[in-house]
Order: structure tokens, then sequence, then C-alpha cells
């Protein structure tokens, strides 16, 4: 059920690993960690998971505790935290995400065994829900708060440099939305006493994930710049 750990940009207590943002394969098929904000909402099958996993590590280093309110998801934000109601009867529980998953079909959530029970999931198995983002790190955010997203890094990628605006400007509007999460952005400076614009990709979740996006990325020559 977890794929390798790494180092994300959600604030744990010190107790927890910080959770990769990365994007990671399994069986063949990329997975890409997705920024949200409160308020967003999802529907789909929910599925459950309990004694098989009971005590192996989640995908953020945590230890899987079947009796603990805990989901798993394929793409949210580690600890994450989410409103998720059983649309057969309107049941609703909080949970954390602290595991990637499910990997079975268009299955969009794997409920702790506790979570699910609350939720009458466990007899059928899997069933219809609604999820609702609902926090951050761990914390449910107060009613009638504004919305937030997952909070990017000062890590970019410079991925090409002009001295015309026009051409920084064309590349930039070609790079725009990568990967359904990268922006890129124009800098300007001098170099050599004359007019340089730079380009930069930025939604980056920690210095692991650029590194990661310049290794698999179709930009040669990109490299690493804080803003």
């Amino acid at each position: 059920m977890a794929p390798p750990e790494g180092t994300g940009s959600i604030n744990d207590s010190p107790a927890m690993h910080r959770a990769t943002m990365r994007p990671y394969s399994i069986d063949g098929k990329m997975y890409t960690p997705t920024m949200v904000s409160v308020g967003d909402y999802f529907s789909g099958i929910s599925s459950w998971y309990g004694k098989d996993f009971h005590g192996k590590k989640t995908s953020n280093g945590e230890v899987y505790n079947m009796y603990e309110m805990t989901a798993a998801h394929k793409t949210l934000p580690m600890n994450t935290m989410l409103k998720v109601t059983n649309l057969k009867n309107n049941k609703s529980i909080v949970v954390r995400v602290n595991d990637r998953g499910p990997f079975v079909g268009t299955r969009i959530i794997d409920l702790s065994y506790t979570a699910a029970t609350r939720i009458e999931l466990v007899a059928n198995g899997t069933g219809p829900v609604g999820i609702e983002v609902i926090g951050f790190a761990g914390v449910v955010a107060p009613s009638g708060s504004p919305k937030q997203s997952v909070v990017e890094t000062d890590y970019l990628i410079q991925i090409g440099a002009f001295r015309s605006k026009e051409g920084a400007t064309r590349f930039a509007q070609s790079n725009m939305n990568v990967n359904n999460r990268y922006n890129a952005i124009i800098k300007e400076g001098t170099f050599d006493n004359e007019p340089i614009y730079r380009v930069w990709l930025k939604g980056f979740g920690s210095e692991a994930e650029a590194s990661d996006f310049i290794a698999k990325g179709p930009h040669k020559g990109s490299f690493i710049v804080r803003e």
C-alpha cells in the first residue's frame, strides 16, 4: 500500500515523517500528488483495509493502525483532513490521509477499518462516498475560514533564459499547467549588462520533487533555483 517515503511541504508534528509530494509509480502507472483547497469535493467508490496491513508502515512513515481514523488516497497531500460521507446512508466521519492507495480499479479512497465501520462500509467491502477537504497538516480548518492550499516551497526550476521578452513569454505560455501542477513564470534581470528574461517553473513541494522533475522532465539543462 505504501510507496517510498520522502520530504514534503506539510508541517507535520515532530513524531511524523514528512511525506512525499513527489510523483511515484505503482505497477507501471504514474501518480502525481495534487494540491487542493479546503472545500474541494470529490465522489467515488471507497474501500477499506484492515488486519493485513495493521502494524505495517504507511507511506508517510507512520505505522498503520486499523483502529485509528485514517485513510489512503493516491494523490491528496499527506495529512489532509477529509470529511467522508457514505452516500447510501448519509453517515459521515473525519479522517486524516496518511497512506497512498487504493490501487484497485476506480476506487478513490481506502478507509481504515474503524473509519469504514462507523459509516457502515465494512459489510459490503465498498460503497459510494462523498469526500470534502476540510483541513491540512492534521488540523480541521474552522468553519467559514478562507480557502487554503498546500504551501509550495521556494524551490523552482529554471527551464530557459532569453534575451527577448517576447521569446520568454511564448516559452512560458507553452509551459503552463505542466503535469496539471507546475506553471511557468518570467523573472527579468540583467546579464553582461543586458536584459535577460529567465523562465522558471513553480509549484514544487520540496527540493526532492524538483530534482525528480529535472531527472525525468523534458527540459535539458534545467536546474533548481530558490526565490
